[in-house]
Order: structure tokens, then sequence, then C-alpha cells
């Protein structure tokens, strides 16, 4: 055999080789993605030929699928008429792209696909039935979650974003979760692939951002509320509720230069620790964050769950609805040394300090809860497609930030806050309740954030609820005072005293 022949063999078999090996790697490894891909035409045709299982709350279809007769044969709709307060939770799931919230993080079960409907799909071999998908139960209260969404949008502010998260502090059960600016998730599922798209479109452009989850999602300055961490870091490091610290009407550290938010707050030399709490007093705060040391702070707010990027909330077996890290930041000069200034900005909850709204649910709701903090979680139930229980929450310990002595401290001094302090909006008849306002400084020229993170007692002294409502950009001054009244309605209904 001449030479051009033979190396035109070679080639020939390097060809087919590589095509071998390409073909093995297709069938073999990349089969699966292929084949669940959402953009797989003949997958989304078999993924219709079933009814996509129902996500409800007590009793009521948040998300379910309507026949259509078409050769999709299942739509998926969200029939709730307060649907928007359900939507940034349930999420949706349309025919071409991914779906979002719990029709993602329960996709599985609801499709039908899951290993524990394997006897399901085995009986439908049998008898040619296309049985439904699983059905999934979320934990929210109908009527904590109504309340909290009908008072962000109609807040007495005239602020357009926003969120509220609540939780029971003994189990970790979420009991609202609302966004503000919300969606209809309705024309996302159209199987009409244009209007579809354009409602995609319009909301992906929309500068408020109505698809994302500021409850989870959203990390911003806390202001005052940090202080439940600096209190935490003081008493499980010496100090007492009754323990004097320095104050002032101005304190100069390193640059920074922290002031009261008002000339009459704790204008004297001295305040008590519970004091500096009931009135919200910075320059006490700031003064005490750097006598403890930035180590001491770091620490404490990472046993809250700050730095925490792992964290998600669905079921509690595994997934869910993915949560933004909060952070304290760095507070380090370039050298590496201690920034006296940053931490005593930080210690107000300013500087780089960041927080999602669940955060400072879970923070309230560890001190409610003698200090163990539950993980959080949204699905409360998992059905067969007959409505047989297949998985029941199991509430679970997720940290212990500090122990029950100090927690019963954090308690008083919050009660504190609400019954002769910053919180007193928060107020609910028959009810113990705790709390801490925050106002925080952002963007120059824009208004604060307004901040209330607190919890409820009910009369036979056990926790029911814990919040945090976060509202961006108020207007006119006291910021929190909102955000405190609406976290008291929301309490007052979870705790199953309605929400006026």
């Amino acid at each position: 055999m001449n030479a051009p022949l033979r190396k035109a063999g070679v080639v020939i078999l390097v060809l087919f080789g590589l095509l071998f090996i390409n073909l093995n790697y297709v069938q073999a490894y990349k089969a699966d993605d292929y084949r669940t891909s959402d953009y797989n035409g003949r997958v989304q045709v078999a993924e219709y030929e079933r009814p996509r299982g129902v996500i409800e709350v007590g009793g009521q279809a948040l998300a379910e699928s309507k026949p259509t007769g078409d050769t999709l044969k299942y739509l998926r709709v969200y029939p709730s008429k307060q649907v928007e307060a359900w939507a940034p939770v349930v999420g949706y799931k349309p025919v071409n792209g991914a779906a979002t919230g719990i029709e993602r993080s329960e996709n599985e079960l609801l499709a039908g696909t899951s290993d524990t409907l394997f006897a399901d799909r085995i009986s439908d071999m049998f008898t040619g039935d296309n049985t439904g998908g699983g059905n999934v139960v979320l934990s929210l209260k109908t009527d904590a979650q109504s309340v909290a969404y009908r008072e962000l949008v109609n807040n007495k502010r005239g602020v357009g974003k926003g969120a509220a998260v609540a939780i029971d502090p003994r189990t970790g059960a979420i009991q609202a979760m609302v966004t503000m600016p919300s969606f209809d998730p309705n024309p996302l599922t159209s199987h009409d692939k244009k209007v579809a798209q354009a409602a995609y479109t319009k909301l992906i452009k929309d500068a408020d951002q109505p698809l994302l989850n500021r409850g989870l999602n959203e990390t911003l300055p806390p202001g005052s509320t940090f202080k439940t961490i600096i209190s935490a870091a003081a008493l499980q490091n010496g100090y007492d509720v009754d323990s004097e610290l320095p104050a002032g009407s101005v304190y100069k550290e390193s640059g920074a230069v922290i002031r009261n938010a008002e000339d009459e707050v704790c204008p004297t030399a001295q305040v008590t620790l519970k004091e500096a709490l009931t009135d919200s007093c910075n320059t006490a705060f700031a003064q005490l964050g750097v006598k403890l040391g930035a180590d001491k702070v770091k620490q404490t707010a990472q046993a809250f769950g700050f730095e925490t990027d792992d964290l998600t909330v669905g079921n509690l077996k595994d997934g869910g609805l993915p949560v933004a890290a909060s952070h304290t930041g760095k507070i380090q000069n370039p050298d590496g040394s201690t920034d006296k200034g940053a931490l005593a900005q930080s210690s107000i909850g300013q500087r780089d300090v960041r927080m999602t709204t669940l955060q400072g649910a879970l923070i309230a709701a560890t001190v409610a809860n003698g200090g163990k903090q539950m993980r959080p979680y949204l699905v409360q139930q998992q059905l067969g497609p007959d409505r047989r229980p297949l998985y029941t929450a199991n509430p679970q310990t997720l940290r212990t930030p500090i122990d029950g002595t100090v927690a019963g401290k954090m308690q008083e001094m919050m009660v504190s806050v609400v019954e002769n302090g910053t919180g007193k909006n928060a107020h609910i008849d028959g009810m113990r309740v705790g709390g801490k306002t925050g106002t925080a400084q952002n963007a120059e020229g824009k208004d604060p954030h307004g901040w209330f993170v607190g919890f409820a007692f009910n009369d036979q002294g056990e926790p029911v609820s814990a919040v945090c409502v976060m509202l961006e950009n108020v207007p006119g001054g006291h910021a929190s005072a909102e955000a405190a009244r609406i976290s008291g309605l929301i309490m007052k209904a979870a705790a199953g005293r309605g929400g006026d």
C-alpha cells in the first residue's frame, strides 16, 4: 500500500474512532441531559400527557393542571384570586424554559417521575392510565400570607418594594413569605409561545425586578436590627442587661462619626444595655462593638447564620429554594488589622453588613425559641396522586447560636423595645411581643430602608410566630415604624387571631 493511501486510511480510522467515542459519550453520559432538557419537544409532549400534581395550602389549590384537548393535554394554571401573593414561593412551570420556586424544587414529585411514585408508574403500565403527579402541601398559613401581602402592597408610606417572612419559632415552618412587587404566573405558562415569551420579557426588563424573591435572595443593610447580634455577643461575653455602656450624642472612631437618630436618644454619657436596645442608641452600640472586637461580632453573626451560602428552603430531605448568604463584611484594613471605624459602623448594621429578610426572621425566631434555631421549611407534606402521605416535615434543629439564659435576657430586652421603645407599632393586645426596629441608610440621596424583626408569644407563653419585614427606600422619616406595624399584623394573623 502506497504512502498516500496509508495516510488516508489512518485519518479515516481516527475519524471513525472519534465518532464512536462521541456516540458513546452522547448515549452514556449526555442522554439524560438531552432527554430532560426543557427544549426537548418530544419530552414536552410526553410531560403533558399526565396532569401535574397540585401545590396547595389549607385545602386551596395554588397550582394545578387543567385539561386542554390539545397536543399538550394539560395547562398549568394558578387559580388563586390573590395569585401575586403566592407567586414568588410557588413559582411557575413554563412549556419552554426552566421552572422556578416550588414548581422547580418539587418538580420530580409534581411531574410524577419521583422514585417515591415508582409503584404508581408500574401500575399505569398494566392499566394504561396516566396517573397524575404527586401533590405538595405548603407550610404557609393562608391568613398570614394574605395579611402580609395586603399590608405590604397597601403600606402607608407609598413604598413599592419590600418583603416579609414569618416563621414558627418552634418548628421552622414558614408561615408567610411575600415579595413586593410580584407577578402573575399564568401568562408565563401559556401554550402560546409568543404570549409566554412576551410576558417573560416584560417582567425581566422591569427595573423593579418582580421575579426576584426579595425575602430569600436580596441582601440589604439591616440597620439597627443588627444590634440584636451585638447584644447577643455582649451577653455571651460578660455583659448583662443592666451593664452600663458609654453612649453620648456623638462617637468618633478612626474617621467614622456615629450619631443617634435624634438628639433626644441617649444623650447621657452612659446607658444600660437594655436601655440602649430599647431606644436604639447608635453611639452605645458602636462603642460596644469596638469593645467586643471584630472577631466576636463576626463569630456571633456566623452562629446565627451569617456567611451561610448553602441554605435552601423547601422540604427537609433535600433541595428547595436557594437562600442568599448574609454577610458582616471584612471589617479590616488593607494590612489585615481591624478597621475600627468600619467596626463601629457595622455594629449598627451599616457599612458592609448585608442581610436577607429570612435571616432577620431567623434571628427573632432563635431568640423566641430559647436559643435554638430550627431549619426553615416550606413543604409541610408530600402526597401521592391518591393523596396518601409520602412525607411529612419533621422539624430539625439547624444550629444553637445562644443558650437559654442569653435568649431569655434578649427576650426581655426586645419586649422592652415594643413596650417602651421604638417598636411600639408592633404591639398586639393579649400577646407578649418583642422586636427590634432598624433604619438603614444606603445609596446617597436615597431614602433609608425600614426593618423590623420580632416575635410573639401567646397567652400560654408559647412562641407562635417570628417575623421580619423589610421596606425599601421609605420616605418621610422613621422608616421602621411602618415595618413594625405590618409585622404586628402578620404575627397576629399567624397566631390565628385575625389580621385587622
